[in-house]
């Protein structure tokens, strides 16, 4: 097995540095830990009561608060029930650390974008950011000067003028996608998830598409970004709840020493990839890439090489399964509302509906990103947490009625024969507000959304995408309902589907270049 793997598992229950480890314990030095644990909860409960008026909230129990009535996964089904029951802001005890729900669009844009300074923040992750990833993770980052660099290099390469030289890329991926799924429609998913990982990897680092979703390059990169998800979830680690736990020696604390050996692997990964960047650019034989834009001398981003080599790298790993994940959410739709998919390919000579179908996919179903679900910044004023509730926020009746409802012509004016947008506040023009708020919008909104839309056009001008037919004559309709959380990514259960090639000749106009 890989040892990046197999890190993977090992750093999550040894040494009792993760909550289930020291409850599964019964020698006397867990015990020890236990009492020292619950000293320290205690304590923080005692010292961390928000100061004035707290916003409405379920009603925890001592000490711990509301810490125990969160699920482990799909956190904001429950963070939208709270928010049926109490209102647009819940107050939530996490075991003596406030934390706040946003569950509607205004009051995120009130705080995340109008008081952009007061909410840019991060809340401290210490095994996921400070250990895994030595504080150079730009979505994990505490707004300081460190994550403005980061930042700034990665607009640098990702602005809207910026993505668009990554078009030819993306269109040779996306006929390479559309020959796949015509030689072998089966394994769709399987092709989808080649498609994405290989456009991602040389809209990075530039080079030849990638085989398979199997490439030993992107098994690392999603073993790595799982690692990294996973010490981020509340309580996987005690050293999250007991900070000083962070300088232990790496003798007394596995989970530590192992995290800092991850470290010093995927580092060296990503500085090899980097460097064959670098010398393309050296000799000028070079086409644009995100790695090109970071390397190319005289760029003022003020990047160490260690921030070089781990920016490209994270932005390769955030982007690869979350748009593969969405691209399987949109087969789903397609095979169940063939009304919607018809209007497309009749309209695809002014790909206006599929700007609709787009927006759509953000909010008819979960989305793909596990930050689509929640994403959490704080207040350095009050040290409280504060977590948009991307899920509730998208299902706002006020602004999306019948939000489960696929309904793609909603981000359009009825009355404009789907030639103009309609307007939806604070959301800087995406109709969906899944890529966050304020300072800490997605910044490879641009990459993902030229992606997405251009592998939806191909596919829907290439094949047709229909439930199958069981032996009874009937359709076997996917249920929408079932979803598979991998820790990172949100995306629909398996489910078989009917891809056929649409009348003209895809493959004549598709050339033989691909």
């Amino acid at each position: 097995m890989d040892v990046l793997t197999s890190n993977s598992s090992s750093l999550l229950s040894s040494d009792f540095g993760s909550l289930s480890s020291l409850y599964n314990a019964t020698s006397e030095n867990a015990y020890t830990l236990l009492g020292i644990a619950l000293a320290a909860v205690l304590l923080s409960w005692a010292t961390k009561k928000p100061q004035g008026p707290f916003p409405p909230g379920p009603k925890g129990i001592p000490f711990f608060g509301n810490a125990f009535q969160l699920p482990h996964s799909f956190t904001w089904f429950k963070f939208t029930e709270w928010g049926q029951q109490y209102g647009p802001i819940v107050g939530l005890n996490m075991a003596g650390q406030p934390m706040v729900i946003l569950n509607t669009g205004k009051v995120c844009a009130d705080l995340m974008d109008r008081r952009s300074v007061i909410y840019s923040d991060r809340p401290r992750f210490i095994m996921a950011s400070e250990i895994l990833t030595g504080g150079m993770l730009v979505g994990f980052a505490n707004y300081g000067p460190v994550w403005r660099r980061l930042r700034k290099a990665a607009h640098l390469g990702l602005h809207l003028r910026a993505a668009e030289s990554y078009y030819p890329i993306e269109e040779r991926e996306a006929a390479i996608l559309v020959k796949d799924l015509l030689r072998d429609p089966a394994s769709w998913d399987s092709h989808i998830r080649r498609s994405i990982a290989s456009t991602m990897f040389n809209v990075v680092y530039n080079g030849e598409p990638l085989a398979t979703k199997e490439d030993p390059t992107v098994a690392k990169i999603n073993a790595l970004m799982h690692r990294v998800v996973q010490a981020a979830l509340p309580g996987r680690f005690l050293v999250e709840i007991i900070p000083w736990m962070r300088y232990l020696p790496d003798w007394m604390a596995s989970w530590k020493r192992k995290g800092k050996e991850s470290f010093v692997e995927d580092s060296k990964m990503f500085k090899g990839f980097l460097q064959s960047v670098k010398n393309e650019v050296a000799t000028g034989d070079y086409k644009p890439s995100f790695g090109s834009h970071l390397v190319y001398p005289g760029n003022p981003h003020g990047l160490s090489k260690d921030e070089e080599a781990w920016l490209a790298g994270i932005i390769f790993g955030a982007g690869s399964d979350s748009t593969a994940g969405t691209l399987g959410w949109f087969m789903l739709l397609m095979a169940l509302h063939p009304e919607a998919q018809a209007k497309a390919q009749e309209e695809i000579d002014r790909v206006r509906f599929c700007d609709g179908i787009l927006s759509a996919l953000s909010v008819s179903h979960i989305g793909s990103r596990k930050m689509i679900g929640t994403t959490a910044t704080s207040s350095p004023r009050h040290g409280t947490i504060v977590v948009s509730n991307i899920y509730g926020i998208n299902r706002d009746p006020e602004f999306f009625p019948d939000p489960d409802a696929f309904r793609p012509e909603r981000y359009y004016n009825e009355d404009e024969d789907l030639t103009k947008k309609a307007e939806f506040d604070d959301t800087h023009g995406q109709g969906h507000y899944s890529y966050g708020f304020g300072r800490r919008v997605c910044v490879g909104m641009n990459l993902a959304n030229n992606a997405l839309f251009i592998n939806i056009v191909s596919i829907l001008w290439a094949v047709n995408v229909k439930c199958p037919v069981g032996p009874d004559g009937k359709k076997i309709i996917p249920d929408r309902n079932k979803f598979i959380d991998d820790g990172l990514v949100v995306r629909p259960e398996q489910f078989n589907c009917v891809i056929e090639p649409r009348e003209h000749d895809v493959n004549v106009k598709l050339g033989e270049g691909y």
